[in-house]
């Protein structure tokens, strides 16, 4: 019998939430079933694996991150929109550490087509329709952002950017701004 309270959405929070207390490698059931000083048996009602939670965690990420970009694109264009989904970014990874880690995640192909990362890559593409982009070169900017995003974020959150001045933030800022005047100047393809 299911434990009362103990449901697949509030297993997934709380290990949402001790993802960003302890790491998401660091999430298992065994780990979860602590946290609520029940058997981890009995939590196999509400999920199926370890990965099985993870890929919830992820799921949940994925979701808040969208909600958030939304919210921060709605009536924005060009860098004013470029510098709101990068801050989204940015801001989720240091708020929520483990989170931002399980949207890094991969998912089996029929799991993320019906993910929000579908909706994360609709947002970006909607904001590059600002800079005038085709295909393939818009896909290409999909990546170039993704890329550039998360390796600062990673290297931000290592403590990379700590040691030394500037502040990251200004860092942060310029690299926004190389990432707009690109995306307005992209060039043309080279031949092969």
């Amino acid at each position: 019998m299911a434990r009362v309270g103990l449901s697949p959405e509030r297993l997934a929070r709380a290990g949402a939430e001790l993802a960003d207390e302890v790491g998401f490698d660091q999430v298992t059931v065994s780990a979860l079933a602590r946290r609520f000083d029940v058997k981890a048996a009995s939590l196999y009602a509400h999920v199926r694996s370890s990965q099985d939670l993870r890929t919830r965690i992820a799921l949940l990420a994925l979701e808040e991150l969208a909600d958030r970009a939304a919210d921060a694109l709605a009536g924005r264009a060009g860098k004013d929109a470029l510098t709101a989904l990068a801050d989204v970014y940015r801001d989720y990874a240091r708020e929520h550490p483990g989170r931002y880690a399980a949207a890094q995640l991969r998912l089996d192909p029929e799991t993320a087509a019906a993910s929000a990362g579908v909706r994360h890559a609709q947002m970006t593409r909607a904001l590059l329709r600002g800079y005038d982009l085709t295909e393939p070169d818009q896909t290409h900017a999909v990546r170039l952002l993704g890329s550039v995003f998360h390796g600062y974020v990673s290297l931000e959150l290592a403590g990379g950017f700590s040691h030394s001045a500037p502040d990251s933030q200004q860092s942060w800022i310029r690299v926004l701004d190389a990432l707009d005047a690109l995306l307005r100047n992209w060039p043309a393809p080279t031949a092969p």
